[in-house]
């Protein structure tokens, strides 16, 4: 893949086959949830048991990222995303045809194994594709596009559960991936890496991550990423129990959360307005502050009692615009700085980002969620922590 001349209609194909690749995975992360409400009585199993339906996806989903990266820088994009399309493919067919839980668990966990590709291999044709302040800009179509999918993905599961049975979400899943394979056959040319002779792939992507860690600007880059998703990870896990202690019912609390990725939508949008104005650092500084200025916020408003689902959510849409302008300048900076390896750097982001929302959806667990309070510090602490990143970014 060459960087070429701007031509229009070129780059709308370009960019759409990557946000397709990125959305992909996770749309068939949450196009299913609202079936697993359901699946406990259909399986016959306990509730416990189906959340681990959801634990496979997400194990195959982090986990494989870490191989997909250096493989693609290996062996080229191209090969990587048609393994990983097939592989959920497979998966998805095989959760359709699922009889049992513990069968449906495996599919997933291929299912994910396979998605875990188009998220790592689509960031990196970012840095192959686009260059400079374009690529910060297809990044920010990239956060909007992410920002959008798992909530329209609950309504299109939802209703095809109602209309067409649980088993329809997957077959639509599989449709979609015969459909990403055929463009990736068409449209991306295969590439042609040369290696060291005698070299092994796994010595290579030893050698790939060795490199990375060594680069203090990609580690600031990937701690900005991760403690910026888990501020994002407290609010998601935590906010049902918080609107719930203000009387929120499960009918409308989808409406409160949604104003925080509607603001992340807008916020992505801004950055690809601004960002050859104003370039990256800056961007991700006032991203800085209005996320630190949300949380603030919302913090003194409970501390004075003026709590309510208004008050916890409406000053958090400052975090959502904020996050719209720090997640894809940060992903442009990480995949940018070793561009020949912008797979494995991708790769890392990636697990790192879901690492650290699983951290913090288990620190969320011990906190007492009565109230805005103390899920408020410890949204300040990830960010106080994303902060001191950016600015050891700023030294180098």
């Amino acid at each position: 893949m060459t960087n070429e001349p701007s031509l229009p209609s070129a780059r709308g194909l370009q960019i759409g086959n990557l946000l397709g690749q990125i959305t992909f995975g996770l749309l068939a992360m949450t196009i299913c949830l609202p079936s697993m409400q359901e699946w406990a009585a259909i399986f016959g199993a306990d509730q416990a048991r189906v959340q681990l339906t959801f634990s496979a996806f997400i194990v195959g989903f982090g986990g494989l990222q870490l191989l997909y990266g250096p493989l693609s820088d290996r062996y080229g994009r191209k090969r990587m995303l048609m393994i990983g399309l097939t592989l959920a493919l497979a998966g998805s067919v095989f959760a359709a045809l699922a009889t049992t839980l513990p069968g449906l668990s495996a599919a997933r966990l291929l299912q994910g194994a396979g998605c875990a590709a188009g998220m790592v291999v689509g960031r990196s044709m970012v840095q192959d594709l686009f260059d400079g302040p374009q690529r910060t800009r297809v990044m920010a179509f990239v956060g909007m596009a992410m920002g959008l999918t798992p909530p329209l993905g609950t309504v299109i599961g939802g209703q095809l559960h109602v209309r067409m049975g649980w088993q329809s979400n997957f077959v639509l899943i599989a449709v979609l991936a015969v459909l990403l394979l055929l463009i990736t056959w068409r449209t991306i040319p295969t590439e042609r890496k040369t290696q060291t002779a005698g070299t092994h792939w796994f010595a290579d992507m030893h050698a790939a991550y060795a490199r990375l860690v060594r680069e203090p600007a990609f580690l600031a880059y990937v701690a900005i990423l991760a403690f910026t998703t888990a501020t994002f990870f407290s609010f998601l896990a935590s906010a049902p129990i918080v609107l719930g202690s203000y009387g929120v019912g499960p009918q409308d609390v989808g409406w409160y959360i949604m104003l925080v990725p509607i603001a992340y939508i807008g916020g992505n949008f801004l950055t690809s307005a601004l960002i050859q104005r104003h370039g990256e650092r800056r961007l991700m500084m006032i991203g800085q502050l209005l996320t630190a200025s949300g949380i603030g916020t919302m913090l003194a408003l409970a501390m004075s009692d003026l709590q309510g689902p208004l008050a916890f959510t409406l000053p958090l849409m400052l975090l959502g615009i904020g996050h719209g302008l720090l997640t894809p300048t940060c992903l442009s900076g990480t995949v940018s700085l070793v561009p020949g390896l912008a797979g494995s750097a991708a790769a890392v982001a990636g697990l790192m980002q879901q690492l650290m929302g699983a951290v913090a959806v288990f620190a969320v667990g011990l906190l007492p969620l009565n109230g805005s309070l103390y899920l408020g510090w410890l949204m300040l602490g990830f960010t106080t922590l994303a902060v001191l990143a950016q600015l050891v970014l700023r030294r180098q």
